[in-house]
């Protein structure tokens, strides 16, 4: 393992003055700086964080608080922690991972006792009770999810309201008449989640455009719930022949259900997702679908964050534009 010795002989410098080089706490020449920058470089070697707590030198930790509450999707959530780990590592931050749920006063806690650099929030709620602590803290914050209001904030998120569209505008070029959207669990739509009411804003509008019949169904979290929610849904709409699922842990499990009760998936109803591609894939009929870009979005958000801390002006919101890819269980309606 390269230690600061190794790097202050490579340098021609003293140990304390790598120490000081690195972690800005004395002032030190251009040159010296960039000799001891290159001779770290050349060697590899990284001061460990708490190394450099110890020493005065800032912090290096950025803090991800994804609280993990009902209806949450946990795979996803842990793609996009591991998204925002590697890439914060890649601008030599470590990540405190905060997944209790903490409002105003316990995230304000929370970061002061932790001493970090900046702020992540996921499962942002469209009226977010630690908006006003972000507002109002000197600490910079990236939210992954848009809130109702902006202003004051940086937020990143897929274009949830676009990917609602994109899925009914598809269905509708195949000439389907009856939509029905699988959505999330009813807690999140309860909390007023940002991502859930956006995409179900977004298919209702493109339904409404098109002139299609359309309904809303929150699903419940657990597979089982399956073969319940396909009954209904064939009970309450008997013309239905297009799905659109927002609901990761739903998505074959209704598949299966519906081939169960006799339909064929495209010839009978076509069904479309809004999930990371793996997801989409896995089905016995590969699902046409919208990418969730959670390595994206977590890439994203630390980018944002890293150059909030540098001073660099960002723009206060980022959507990133819906991609759909067209598999087999969407077709053309014949009748």
């Amino acid at each position: 393992m390269v230690k600061i010795t190794d790097v202050a002989r490579r340098a021609g410098v003293s140990p304390s003055t790598v120490s000081y080089a690195l972690s800005g706490k004395r002032p030190i020449s251009d040159e010296t700086r960039r000799r001891v920058e290159a001779a770290a470089r050349d060697l590899g070697y990284r001061p460990h964080a708490a190394a450099r707590d110890l020493a005065g030198g800032k912090p290096n930790v950025l803090a991800l608080a994804s609280p993990l509450r009902p209806g949450v999707h946990v795979p996803v959530m842990m793609r996009l922690a591991v998204s925002v780990v590697t890439t914060a590592r890649a601008h030599d931050h470590d990540v405190l991972l905060l997944t209790q749920e903490e409002a105003e006063e316990g995230l304000s806690r929370a970061v002061h006792t932790a001493s970090v650099d900046g702020l992540l929030l996921t499962d942002v709620e469209l009226h977010d009770p630690r908006l006003p602590r972000l507002r109002s803290q000197d600490r910079p914050s990236v939210l992954i999810g848009v809130p109702a209001h902006t202003y004051g904030l940086t937020c990143v998120d897929l274009d949830f309201r676009a990917a609602g569209e994109a899925c009914v505008d598809h269905l509708a070029a195949l000439g389907h008449h009856t939509v029905a959207l699988v959505g999330s669990p009813p807690e999140v739509y309860l909390r007023r989640t940002a991502y859930a009411h956006h995409l179900m804003h977004g298919f209702t509008t493109a339904a409404t455009r098109h002139g299609l019949a359309s309904s809303v169904h929150p699903g419940g979290p657990d597979p089982a719930t399956a073969p319940g929610l396909a009954e209904r849904l064939l009970h309450g709409h008997p013309a239905l022949t297009a799905v659109v699922v927002h609901n990761e842990p739903l998505l074959a499990p209704l598949i299966a259900a519906f081939e169960h009760l006799g339909l064929r998936v495209p010839d009978d109803l076509s069904v479309t997702a809004v999930c990371p591609d793996d997801m989409a894939t896995t089905p016995r009929v590969p699902v046409t679908s919208v990418s969730l870009p959670a390595d994206e979005l977590g890439a994203h958000a630390v980018d944002l964050l890293i150059r909030k801390l540098h001073g660099t002006p960002v723009p206060e919101t980022t959507l990133l534009a819906p991609r759909l890819t067209e598999r087999a269980s969407t077709a053309r309606r014949t009748a």
